[in-house]
């Protein structure tokens, strides 16, 4: 039996991309089996972990819980794109600075959540950021150090200091 082929475009960290995909394939899957982008991770499969995070169209949405045709015509970010453009350099500094990644699974995750959080807030509490981050799992680092990383980000690129 086949499965129904769909054809669809979008833009990928800033390149357009033609491709036919299967109707259920997740867009983390097209991202890492087609595109060969494997910053993001598959982890539990159901949404809950975090690890598949991308951008969708400026908002962060779960890889394995959106479909790759669904993102006809949108805009997908990845961390490699963030990371390719500079806009998280900093974060990514001052998770490396903090000890706030360990193995590293959870990191792109953690990082463009984090990202969205700093871009529409400026500098948030502790609490704030921790309940931002609260649906991206780390079975490494405890999250003290991801706060730490996270807030010194926020008050740096506030001007007060860290």
């Amino acid at each position: 039996m086949s499965s129904l082929q769909c054809d669809i475009t979008l833009t990928v960290n800033g390149e357009t991309i033609r491709e036919t995909v299967e109707a259920r394939k997740t867009l983390v899957d097209f991202l890492r089996d087609d595109l060969g982008l494997t910053g993001s991770h598959v982890g539990c499969e159901h949404g809950f972990c975090g690890a598949c995070t991308v951008r969708l169209n400026g908002v962060i949405v779960r890889g394995c819980l959106t479909l790759a045709v669904q993102c006809d015509g949108a805009k997908v970010e990845t961390i490699e794109g963030l990371s390719d453009t500079g806009e998280c350099a900093d974060l990514q500094t001052a998770f490396e600075t903090r000890n706030a990644l360990q193995c590293g699974f959870c990191t792109p995750g953690m990082l463009l959540t984090a990202q969205e959080l700093l871009a529409s807030d400026r500098v948030p509490s502790r609490e704030a950021i921790r309940e931002h981050l609260s649906g991206n799992y780390c079975r490494c680092t405890g999250y003290h150090a991801i706060v730490d990383a996270v807030e010194a980000v926020a008050k740096a690129r506030a001007g007060s200091g860290t």
